[in-house]
């Protein structure tokens, strides 16, 4: 059970390890284009079915139809990866029940955007984590943890693209155990995982709202804010004049912010802001109905406009 590609990676490994795939239960098409009169199926369900896979979408996971054709699958395990919640009567149909690979070190970052709130955080390590589905999200017993290092130049593309190697291989060693061990593989509640007063971080799914960039924060917050959502969804700030721009990479400085925070500065060949404590170097962003581009070019477009800009914060006015 898996949607993006990011599932695909553990699908593949499934099928390759000689496991046998009784069935694919994905998201139903979605509807793409400008009027929307394009259906693209997810990318789990384009995979399954270029390997002769019978491909299921239910709009509603308790639909008795879904239910009744889960059912006639029989299946011993089910294996969920960047999905969706099940209910109960879901996840307990197979005898040796149901598990899910999360990209994160449980129980931190429980919730749909664990990769982007790690790196957003400014986090060193991450990983992934098998556990068996329960009845609340993302804290059943845990199977097995790995461990990934994330680099402080790494963005959430990056990141992502190791989590979903490292994904499919927890989730084949995973298979192994269960296997081995009858379907009793060695587990661990998740509250005996941490330490007595442990800050839990959660990662709750991204709005727009969430990606828009507080320049009043200090320079390494917003540098880890910036790459913690590029390329996807992107951060985005807008000017003084409404001009709404996404950012997707800058480099830290040693300059001290000398002007209000969100006050872009022109160099020669490099463009500035100011945050709450140093300036941050924007190295790519693109301005709304343009293209990505580096600083450079949009300085050679906008230098005699961007002297003495200044970039809005959220619940922040130009007066501040």
């Amino acid at each position: 059970m898996g949607t993006p590609d990011f599932a695909v990676a553990s699908l593949q490994a499934i099928l390759e390890a000689g496991y046998n795939v009784v069935a694919v239960v994905t998201q139903p098409d979605k509807p793409v284009g400008r009027h929307g009169s394009v259906l693209q199926p997810p990318a789990v369900k384009q995979y399954a079915q270029s390997n002769g896979l019978p491909v299921l979408q239910p709009e509603k996971m308790k639909d008795p139809g879904f239910i009744e054709q889960l059912h006639s699958f029989h299946a011993n395990l089910q294996v969920v990866v960047a999905f969706r919640m099940l209910p109960e009567l879901v996840w307990n149909m197979p005898e040796l029940g149901t598990f899910n690979v999360h990209a994160a070190l449980l129980p931190q970052y429980r919730g749909a955007a664990p990769i982007n709130w790690a790196v957003i955080n400014g986090e060193t390590v991450t990983g992934v984590t098998t556990f068996f589905l329960d009845q609340q999200i993302d804290t059943g017993r845990v199977i097995l943890q790995r461990q990934l290092p994330i680099s402080d130049e790494a963005n959430v593309g990056q990141v992502y693209d190791q989590l979903m190697t490292l994904g499919a291989q927890a989730c084949i060693e995973t298979l192994d155990l269960i296997v081995s061990s009858d379907g009793h593989p060695d587990s661990m509640p998740q509250e005996e995982m941490t330490a007595k007063g442990t800050i839990l971080h959660t990662a709750p799914k991204l709005f727009k709202e969430t990606c828009q960039i507080d320049w009043h924060m200090p320079a390494k917050k917003v540098y880890d804010f910036i790459r913690g959502l590029s390329p996807v969804p992107g951060a985005w700030t807008q000017d003084t004049d409404g001009h709404i721009y996404k950012m997707y990479a800058t480099a830290k400085t040693n300059l001290n912010s000398t002007q209000a925070p969100g006050t872009l500065i022109a160099g020669r060949k490099n463009l500035y802001v100011c945050c709450a404590d140093m300036m941050l170097e924007i190295k790519e962003l693109q301005p709304a109905g343009k293209k990505r581009m580096e600083a450079a070019a949009f300085l050679n477009g906008s230098r005699n406009t961007i002297e003495g800009l200044h970039l809005d914060s959220p619940s922040h006015n130009t007066t501040d």
